[in-house]
């Protein structure tokens, strides 16, 4: 898959600047397909020259002259065609830090521990973020209600992926480091 069709599923949202959808990137995307800023204003004016997306400039006094995006209909058929198809491959995980823990038996013990602990601090901090965003969505609402109000769910049920995957990434890191700990205590 290509950033497209993230950036193409991002402006669902409605119309947005390059800006915006960066912002929404980092909370709505992050978690699953990351992009930085750069890479999204060039996915943009690609999209535009394709016909998938459409540009308006809207004049600013005192900022720069700012570019909304808009999906065209061609855009919302060529992802819709895109959300119909299966995924070409299943998930592959590239890690490197698991690739440093296969390497931990040739080196410092307390070094993996750190290594550890500083994913298990990511992870809290990008799982807080997650709650905070899903807490905004509900807005006191129980997820039932939500789900029967809400125009879109695709966004909800990619978050509850995002809360998902950090949980586990806690739970993996406090089981990491028990069994760092165990090794140590041990030799």
């Amino acid at each position: 898959m290509s950033l497209k069709y993230a950036v193409l599923a991002a402006l669902l949202e409605g119309e947005a600047s390059g800006y915006e959808l960066s912002k929404s990137f980092d909370v709505a995307f992050a978690n699953f397909w990351p992009a930085a800023p750069q890479q999204l204003y060039r996915e943009l004016e690609r999209l535009a020259q394709d016909g998938l997306v459409q540009a308006r400039t809207v004049q600013q006094e005192r900022r720069p002259n700012k570019r909304l995006f808009t999906l065209t209909d061609a855009g919302r058929a060529e992802l819709s065609a895109f959300a119909a198809e299966p995924p070409r491959r299943p998930t592959a995980v590239r890690d490197e830090l698991l690739v440093k823990i296969q390497a931990m038996d040739g080196g410092d013990p307390e070094t993996t521990r750190a290594l550890i602990e500083e994913r298990m601090g990511w992870a809290r901090g990008k799982l807080d973020r997650y709650l905070r965003v899903r807490d905004r969505l509900l807005d006191g609402r129980s997820e039932e209600e939500y789900l029967r109000t809400a125009g879109r769910v695709g966004p909800y049920l990619t978050l509850l992926a995002g809360i998902g995957f950090e949980e586990q990434n806690l739970r993996w890191c406090e089981r990491a480091l028990t069994l760092v700990r165990q090794r140590v205590a041990a030799h």
